[in-house]
């Protein structure tokens, strides 16, 4: 254990900010609606890979996609709140199947949103063995992804004619804690150090003095040299995608809450600030903050609900004071997409929150609810409730 986490650890306990009475009544209503739907949704959707509604119903992606493990995901969070044991059943199901692509060595940088919340949440909630050895091994793949000289994780597998071995991309933040997991369950700090140095090269080429982030960025994979930026889903090279400002936001606030790093901790509330900073009048944001904006511009729900999750995990950090600001502002962004984009009471629709953005530039997935926006909702929800459970 490093000197700056012992120092954290001999420290006086925070006094964490407290989710006001009025917002823990929103929240105990909101459950109830999430709990009703996906009672309903959950007998058609079943064991599957939902990512994106489509005309109102849930698709049904391959079990390698990285979108798997958000399914599973909110059925633990409502099962460990004492749900229907249909939603557990449902939840172990989904996660047998991931051992398709965990054994035919297919883990990719996303193996956290996979993994962390199917196996690693079954072991945490209970105990099962069996999900831990799946945890670990999804760990390891993603570690074996580490290039030493960049010190980046890299993103996806090759593709036709296209060398990605120098790819790493914004969204391997919120992947992180499926290694510091490791290093806690294992006892074995290597999975750790390989977490930090990539979040330290993130705050090192990624991030921006303002708190906004790259999408893509290109190294060369002998060297370790930057070589460039891509927009990848955003708007442009220098734009500032709203999801990835997101996965930003969270993944910074989850490396300290892991390695005690204060710069991490900046970085959070950097980011934080510029994600607040950009939000509209009616507290949902557009899918790029720097893209041009008229009546049409999609919103991404997705990347408010994720935000909203990483504001309360920041202020958890922060003295009660501090922390206060964020978790209001979580509470209010939360509380926007329940009353402006919440799908409660349409029977034609499976997902909990309209307008979510997938890729915009690719054309895929625009305004229509999403597997992971409804995940980070009924996380942020949860939390609001003061529900400690937490699969980060």
């Amino acid at each position: 254990m490093s000197e700056q986490i012992l120092q954290q650890a001999d420290a006086k306990p925070l006094q964490p900010a407290e989710i006001p009475a009025s917002v823990q009544v929103w929240a105990d209503g909101a459950w109830d609606r999430i709990r009703h739907k996906i009672g309903r949704t959950s007998r058609r959707i079943g064991v599957s890979c939902p990512h994106a509604s489509v005309n109102g119903v849930y698709d049904d992606m391959r079990v390698s996609w990285w979108t798997a493990g958000f399914w599973p995901g909110i059925l633990w969070q409502l099962s460990a709140d004492g749900g229907q044991p249909e939603f557990r059943d449902i939840a172990e199901r989904c996660e047998e199947r991931l051992d398709e692509p965990l054994h035919a060595l297919a883990v990719h940088h996303d193996s956290g949103f996979i993994w962390l919340l199917s196996a690693v949440a079954n072991y945490r909630i209970t105990g099962n063995e069996r999900s831990r050895q799946r945890g670990l091994m999804a760990a390891s793949q993603l570690a074996s992804r580490f290039n030493l000289k960049g010190r980046y994780i890299r993103a996806w597998h090759d593709g036709e004619n296209i060398n990605r071995a120098g790819w790493s991309i914004i969204d391997t933040m919120m992947n992180l804690p499926l290694l510091y997991w490791a290093s806690e369950t294992t006892n074995d700090p290597r999975f750790r150090h390989i977490a930090a140095a990539h979040a330290e090269t993130v705050l090192e080429h990624f991030m921006r003095p303002d708190g906004s982030s790259y999408h893509i960025l290109r190294f060369d994979a002998e060297t370790g040299e930057l070589l460039g930026a891509d927009a990848g889903q955003g708007y442009a090279e220098d734009s500032a995608w709203a999801r990835g400002s997101a996965w930003t936001l969270y993944g910074m606030a989850l490396s300290y809450k892991y390695t005690g790093n204060e710069a991490f901790l900046t970085a959070a509330k950097r980011a934080a600030h510029f994600f607040l900073a950009h939000l509209p009048e009616d507290y949902v944001p557009h899918w790029d903050f720097r893209a041009p904006r008229n009546d049409d511009t999609p919103r991404d729900t997705s990347a408010g609900a994720c935000a909203a999750c990483g504001l309360i995990e920041l202020a958890a950090h922060l003295p009660a004071g501090e922390g206060q600001t964020y978790l209001d502002a979580a509470g209010r962004l939360v509380r926007a997409l329940d009353e402006q984009y919440g799908a409660w009471d349409r029977e034609d629709e499976e997902g909990l929150i309209l307008s979510g953005t997938s890729n915009l530039p690719g054309g895929v997935h625009i305004d229509t609810p999403l597997i992971y926006g409804d995940y980070f909702f009924v996380e942020a929800v949860s939390r609001l409730r003061g529900s400690k459970l937490g699969f980060w």
